[in-house]
């Protein structure tokens, strides 16, 4: 294929993006894999890779597994930004979550569970060799709680006295990365197996790292979902009046060419449902159904009640197919897991009754953990592990009733829209996510040549940052800018906006 001996990455410098070999690594995947504590190391490296560098990594780890020329990704956790790329800028430019979408359906619908697909298909425009592993954020669990009662969870060993039992729902978003190889020469099944392996792993690790998010990245998350979704309505509506307009005078039976308003119309239909799609999809990565995110929740109950003889109520929400913001059922799920925890260890209950629904009004999720305990919990309980600051963050509230004698109820009330936002009253809140990195480098006394290649961009891009950088916290040097960045707390603080997502 043209264009694929050097590869060129988003930065516009040349890059080799998992090269090594087009056709011998297939052949001896094994010398550098092979052997257990080899893969594990290799995990172990992509693991502690901080979030913008993740993708980059991963595609120069998997170069000696699966040799490939470029690699996107759809994420099914990061509200922030689920569509990324790295390698050929044909492709960087061109992919759409749409179509990643699309290989990852094809993958299911062609292979059993768990296995990647490979074969020819279409991306950014052009038909290229492709190896597609897919995966689920929610895990693939045996069946989950219900909403029955039952009874007592006597004996130890059993899971805790969870009522009821049923298929889940749902089993998360699914995540899809896709890497763009020089040939369709086949990969080695052993080389696909761990493959798809070290992508359910990075998965389910940025899915911890979502649920445990700190409270200004949740609430930065958030806004990107729902700016996102705000510009998608717009351009789907402006769109779909286009093309509506031009479907009026070709179905008009004053045309003569018969064929080619039919060739039309067809061709005008197609682009509305993929625009509509498009805009389905979107909303799908930045929302989760209720039931699903429930469902999710009690499977996570389970293991904490494992060898107690405390029984577990689940009530789910009653509008089931409704869709929360991934971020407000990340942050409810936390909540309910820390009250439970300290309810347990502090209140001492026989029975836990957990619910989700919808407040009367329909703009927030209210999350109830309810305890027959001493009633000894203090109010301040769910600060544990940012728990309370991360609800404060989204807008939301907690309460704690506990009445010594008769038991515990924990209240999260979770707004469903985001918030307004408050006027920025620190400089640095003004500064996007990368300007906020390359401030963290300068904070470092870094040059520019190292800030480009700490974080893959050119010099000439890192220069233009520092100039808005300076702009935008009104100072006349990179001293005054690096002095401001370590009375807000760099270095080291500006990593996590994308560990969030």
């Amino acid at each position: 294929m043209d264009g694929v001996d050097g590869v060129r990455g988003t930065s516009g410098r040349d890059d080799q993006v998992g090269t090594g070999g087009a056709g011998g690594a297939d052949e001896g995947w094994r010398e550098a894999w092979g052997r257990p504590e080899d893969a594990l190391a290799r995990a172990v490296e992509v693991l502690r890779t901080p979030r913008p560098e993740l993708l980059l990594r991963l595609s120069t780890m998997l170069g000696t597994l699966v040799p490939h020329v470029a690699v996107a990704q759809l994420s099914g956790v990061c509200t922030l930004s689920p569509t990324y790329a790295y390698g050929l800028p044909e492709l960087t430019e061109g992919v759409s979550s749409l179509e990643l979408s699309r290989l990852a359906e094809r993958t299911t619908a062609t292979t059993s569970a768990g296995r990647p697909w490979q074969g020819e298909a279409e991306l950014a425009g052009r038909i290229r060799p492709v190896v597609v592993v897919s995966t689920s954020t929610g895990g693939g669990a045996p069946p989950v709680a219900g909403t029955t009662p039952s009874t007592s969870g006597g004996s130890s060993g059993s899971d805790g006295g969870v009522s009821g039992a049923g298929p889940a729902p749902g089993a998360g978003h699914g995540a899809v990365l896709v890497l763009v190889r020089a040939n369709a020469d086949p990969v080695a099944p052993g080389a696909l197996a761990v493959l798809q392996q070290l992508w359910d792993l990075v998965i389910a690790h940025s899915d911890h790292r979502a649920t445990d998010a700190g409270p200004k990245h949740a609430a930065a998350s958030r806004a990107s979902a729902n700016a996102r979704a705000r510009a998608i309505a717009e351009f789907t509506g402006t769109h779909s009046a286009a093309l509506s307009a031009i479907l009026a005078p070709l179905r008009s039976t004053d045309l003569d060419d018969a064929t080619a308003r039919r060739t039309a119309t067809e061709l005008a239909v197609t682009a509305l449902l993929d625009l509509r799609r498009g805009a389905d999809l979107d909303r799908t990565l930045s929302e989760e159904p209720a039931d699903a995110a429930f469902a999710r929740l009690a499977r996570e109950l389970r293991p904490l009640l494992r060898h107690t003889r405390v029984r577990l109520d689940a009530a789910p929400p009653a509008e089931a197919g409704r869709s929360v913001p991934a971020d407000a059922a990340h942050t409810a799920r936390d909540a309910v897991r820390v009250a439970v925890l300290v309810m347990l260890e502090q209140d001492k209950p026989s029975r836990l009754h957990v619910s989700w629904q919808f407040t009367p009004d329909g703009a927030a999720l209210r999350s109830v953990v309810r305890g027959d305990g001493l009633g000894v919990l203090a109010a301040d309980a769910l600060a544990v592990h940012r728990t309370a600051d991360r609800i404060t963050a989204l807008g939301g509230r907690c309460t704690v009733e506990a009445v010594p004698g008769w038991g515990t109820t924990v209240t999260v009330d979770l707004p469903l829209a985001l918030p307004e936002p408050a006027l920025a009253t620190d400089p640095l809140d003004g500064l996007q996510p990368r300007e906020s990195e390359v401030l963290d480098q300068l904070a470092q006394g870094r040059r520019n040549r190292d800030i480009a290649a700490a974080l893959h961009i050119s010099e000439s891009t890192v220069k233009f940052h520092v100039a808005n950088i300076l702009a935008k916290l009104g100072v006349a040097s990179r001293g005054e800018a690096a002095a401001l960045a370590h009375r807000a707390g760099m270095p080291g603080g500006t990593l996590g906006l994308y560990v969030a997502s």
